[in-house]
C-alpha cells in the first residue's frame, strides 16, 4: 500500500501529552485525589510520551517538506507505565500505592463502563495500554526536522498547575 503513495509521509506519534489532554491530566487528577491507584497490569507497558506541540510542529514541517517515509514521534525518554505514574505522583508531592490490576479485569470493567453515557474507561483504552507506545529502534522521527522533543518532566509541573 505504501508503494502506491511513495511520496507520502506517515506520522505515527506515541501517546501525547499537553494542556487539557486526555492522558496526562486525568492521570494527575486521579493520582492527586486517591491514596491508591489501580494500575493497568503490572505497569510494564512502555510509553514514550510526546508533547502535542512538538508533534504538531513535525506535522506542519512534514506537510511543507514531505519526506516519503514513516516517522515515529516519541519523547526523549521511555517510561514503563509504573515509572510514569511514580514520576507524576512525585511532581504532585504525593506518594501513592500503585495496585496492579490484571488486564482481564480491566476488560470486564470497561465492558460494563461502556453502558454508561460517559464511560470512564473503554475496551479500546484497555487494548491500547496493552501495547507499547514507543519509537521503533532505528526509525526516523523528530530528528528529520531538527526538532528536539520536550521531556515530560520539563512541562509536567506547568500542566499540573493548569489542571488544578
Amino acid at each position: 500500500m505504501l508503494a502506491r503513495f511513495a511520496g507520502a509521509t506517515i506520522v505515527r506519534p506515541a501517546v501525547m501529552f499537553g494542556p487539557d489532554d486526555a492522558f496526562l491530566m486525568p492521570l494527575a487528577a486521579m493520582l492527586r485525589s486517591r491514596p491508591a491507584f489501580p494500575m493497568f497490569g503490572c505497569g510494564e507497558t512502555k510509553l514514550q510520551p510526546a508533547h502535542v506541540d512538538d508533534v504538531a510542529e513535525a506535522i506542519v514541517r512534514a506537510i511543507a517538506r514531505p519526506s516519503g517515509q514513516v516517522l515515529e514521534l516519541g519523547g526523549p525518554r521511555m517510561f514503563t507505565y509504573a515509572e510514569l505514574l511514580r514520576t507524576i505522583a512525585a511532581r504532585l508531592g504525593a506518594h501513592r500505592l500503585l495496585i496492579p490490576v490484571p488486564f482481564a479485569m480491566w476488560r470486564v470493567l470497561a465492558l460494563a463502563a461502556e453502558a454508561l453515557p460517559k464511560p470512564p474507561i473503554t475496551r479500546n483504552q484497555v487494548e491500547l495500554m496493552m501495547i507499547d507506545s514507543v519509537v521503533s529502534p532505528g526509525r526516523s522521527g523528530f530528528d528529520v526536522f531538527g526538532i528536539a522533543p520536550r521531556a515530560i518532566e520539563e512541562t509536567l509541573e506547568t500542566l499540573i498547575r493548569r489542571g488544578r
